[in-house]
C-alpha cells in the first residue's frame, strides 16, 4: 500500500481560504490542519534563515510534510551566478530543522527550458546525491530534450542509480518549454506529482504575480482522467505526492480537495493521508 499526500505548492496563494484577520504567520498552521503536505517555494528566491524552517516545523502537526522548492542557483535559473558548493551547503544546512522534525519530504530541483538534456546537464543532476547523502530528492524538466526517447532512457537511468526521482508534472503542451506526463518511478521511496494546470495562453506569459501563469482550474474530469497516473506511481513507490500549482484564486485547494475525495473513491487499495481536521 502506497501512503497519497495531497496539498498544494504554496500556502499563502489562496484567495478565501483563511478567516479574515487571521495573521500571515499562522497561515500554516491553518493549512496544516486541513492538508498533510505542502511545497515551500519561497525558498526559490532567496535562501531562507533556519529559524524560519523551525517555526514552520514548530507550527505543523506531527507527520506533516514539506517538500522545499530548491533556490534559484541552484537550478541555473540565476545565469549570472552558477552554482557552488558553498551554496548547497548552505541551502542544505538551513533545512536541518524539517529534518530533526522528519517534516522534510523532499528537496525539489525544478531546471528551466534552457537547461537541456546534455551528458554534462545530466551529471550535475547525478552529483545532488552526493550533495545532499541523506534526503530525498526529485528533478522537474522544462525543456522536451530531456523526453527524446535516447536522452530519456540515459536519464531515467542515471535517475536511479542516484536514487532521485523524476517529478512527474501535468501542463500545456506548447512547445520546446513544456514537457509531456511521464509516470516512471525512478527510486520507490518518493513519487512527486505537480499539476501546473493547462492554461497555454500564459504559459510563457510574464505577470506581476507568478500566480496568473497558473489561472487554470481542472475539472472533476480531468481531476479523474489524472487518477490512473497517480495509480501507476502508487503501483511502484511507497509515497506519492500530488501537489497543484494552480496557485491563481482558490483553484490549487478546489482541486486538491476534489481530487482527495476521488482519490479515496478511486482507489481503495491505497492510503490518501488525512490532515488533522479531517
Amino acid at each position: 500500500m502506497s501512503r497519497i499526500y495531497v496539498g498544494a505548492c504554496s500556502w499563502s496563494d489562496h484567495k478565501g481560504f483563511y478567516p479574515d484577520g487571521l495573521p500571515s504567520n499562522q497561515q500554516i498552521a491553518y493549512y496544516a490542519q486541513r492538508f498533510p503536505v505542502v511545497e515551500i517555494n519561497s525558498t526559490y528566491y532567496r535562501l531562507m534563515p533556519t529559524r524560519n524552517f523551525a517555526l514552520w516545523a514548530q507550527r505543523t502537526p506531527p507527520g506533516f510534510q514539506f517538500d522545499v522548492k530548491a533556490l534559484q542557483q541552484l537550478t541555473f535559473h540565476d545565469r549570472d551566478q552558477p552554482p557552488t558548493s558553498e551554496i548547497h551547503a548552505q541551502f542544505g544546512a538551513s533545512v536541518q530543522p524539517l529534518r530533526d522534525a522528519g517534516k522534510l519530504g523532499a528537496l525539489h530541483f525544478q531546471f528551466p527550458p534552457w537547461f537541456t538534456a546534455s551528458d554534462a546537464n545530466r551529471a550535475y543532476l547525478v552529483s545532488l546525491r552526493g550533495l545532499y547523502p541523506d534526503d530525498l530528492l526529485s528533478v522537474e524538466f522544462r525543456h522536451r530534450s530531456w523526453y527524446e526517447q535516447d536522452s530519456l532512457d540515459a536519464t531515467v537511468a542515471a535517475l536511479r542509480d542516484a536514487a532521485i526521482g523524476l517529478t512527474v508534472v501535468d501542463e500545456p503542451q506548447v512547445g520546446s518549454g513544456s514537457v509531456p506526463t511521464v509516470t516512471t518511478v525512478t527510486t520507490p521511496a518518493l513519487a512527486i506529482t505537480r499539476l501546473h494546470g493547462r492554461n497555454a495562453k500564459t504559459w510563457y506569459g510574464k505577470f506581476r504575480s507568478a500566480a496568473e501563469r497558473f489561472n487554470y482550474l481542472y475539472s472533476e474530469d480531468e481531476l479523474r482522467e489524472w487518477i490512473a497516473n497517480v495509480a501507476l506511481l502508487a503501483e511502484v513507490a511507497e509515497v506519492v505526492h500530488v501537489l497543484f500549482n494552480n496557485n491563481y484564486e482558490g483553484y490549487a485547494l478546489q482541486n486538491a480537495r476534489q481530487m482527495r475525495m476521488l482519490l479515496r473513491q478511486e482507489l481503495p487499495g491505497q492510503e490518501v493521508v488525512a490532515a488533522p481536521a479531517e
